[in-house]
């Protein structure tokens, strides 16, 4: 978080007003003889705390956390608090926890895998949004508002690896080395399952058994499996198309790629949402109104690495060429499949 110093200038008149109040109302306490205790003018005082559950990657260092929280702070007159819970199964499985109990306002990193699981809770509140304008799919739900999307793909490093596989058969056949990450845990992981799944159907298991081999390690998250990969334990390693961008933009590094696969290439869209439980509702919606204006937009994709969700412009380096196909499961046909398609995967990865 930031300190006093760092806070916009609104933050520190208002905290220095609420000092006043309360020297002033000591003094008159201790004047007039007064007993009543401080609570109406402390209450008045403080500043409302929003509390944002996201996933660790949001609010580090370097990732949109800490320019958003300046930036909405800047709007809000309030004290943005972000709390991390790894990735979006951990943001759901501590929601459910909680029971609406917590200090959660909103939730941020949710994404359509998990969506029916999500609503199914009965924890969240309509956003009151239109829908973005930048997104590859037409969205019409009420609850759960897009923030960022992206297609998950293989990544591989062009120095190194000449001739990429153009699909998962040829990744099958082949005697290349891959990291991935549990779909019990991480977002992609869990969309590589559905993906298989979506463009395999019954032949996924099959997919899985050929792909066993390839398989160096399964890691808890994006994070661990990408470092991995970049200390060059592996060939390839599940990430997003928009990955190679980072190494162009921030490192001025052009040798990493994503591999095109002919099956097509599985959407990720992450999704943000107001608990109906949350003690600050007003500012609960106006963060999530936030999430959709230009100053959260354009710091996703050299900050985020994922594609906005608004029309807004795209840094030099960033965009790369597209998939030709995407691939995405309603969110109850995933709900649906992911229970079946895990099992797929954990039958493989057992022989």
């Amino acid at each position: 978080m930031q300190t006093d110093a760092d806070r916009p200038p609104a933050f520190a008149t208002m905290k220095e007003a609420a000092m006043n109040n309360r020297l002033t109302a000591a003094f008159l306490c201790l004047v007039l003889g007064g007993t009543a205790a401080l609570g109406p003018d402390r209450a008045t005082a403080e500043v409302p705390v929003l509390t944002v559950l996201t996933h660790d990657s949001f609010a580090s260092e370097w990732g949109p956390g800490p320019a958003v929280e300046k930036a909405f702070e800047a709007e809000c007159a309030c004290d943005l608090r972000f709390v991390t819970a790894g990735d979006a199964a951990a943001i759901l499985s501590r929601l459910q926890l909680e029971g609406g109990h917590g200090d959660t306002d909103v939730a941020l990193g949710l994404d359509t895998s998990l969506m029916a699981a999500a609503d199914a809770t009965g924890l969240f509140a309509p956003h009151g949004q239109p829908a973005p304008d930048a997104l590859p799919l037409p969205w019409d739900d009420l609850t759960f508002l897009p923030y960022d999307w992206g297609w998950l793909a293989f990544v591989y490093d062009r120095t190194k690896l000449a001739a990429p596989p153009g699909s998962f058969e040829e990744l099958t056949a082949s005697n290349l080395k891959i990291l991935i990450e549990d779909p019990r845990s991480s977002t992609p992981g869990l969309g590589l399952v559905l993906w298989v799944k979506d463009a395999y159907g019954d032949d996924a298991a099959a997919i899985w058994r050929g792909l066993s081999d390839n398989i160096v390690t399964v890691t808890p998250g994006w994070s661990q499996a990408y470092g991995l990969f970049l200390d060059g334990e592996a060939d390839m390693v599940l990430s997003y198309t928009t990955s190679p961008a980072y190494h162009r933009i921030a490192e001025g590094d052009d040798s990493k790629d994503w591999a095109p696969f002919s099956e097509g290439h599985y959407l990720q869209v992450e999704l943000g949402a107001v608990l109906a439980a949350s003690r600050q509702p007003e500012l609960a919606h106006a963060f999530l109104a936030f999430t959709q204006t230009a100053a959260f937009q354009s710091l996703i994709p050299e900050t985020n690495w994922m594609y906005p969700v608004t029309s807004v412009p795209l840094p030099e380096g960033f965009e790369t060429a597209r998939p030709e196909k995407s691939l995405l499961l309603d969110p109850a046909r995933a709900e649906a499949l992911r229970g079946p398609a895990i099992a797929e995967w954990q039958a493989a990865l057992a022989r």
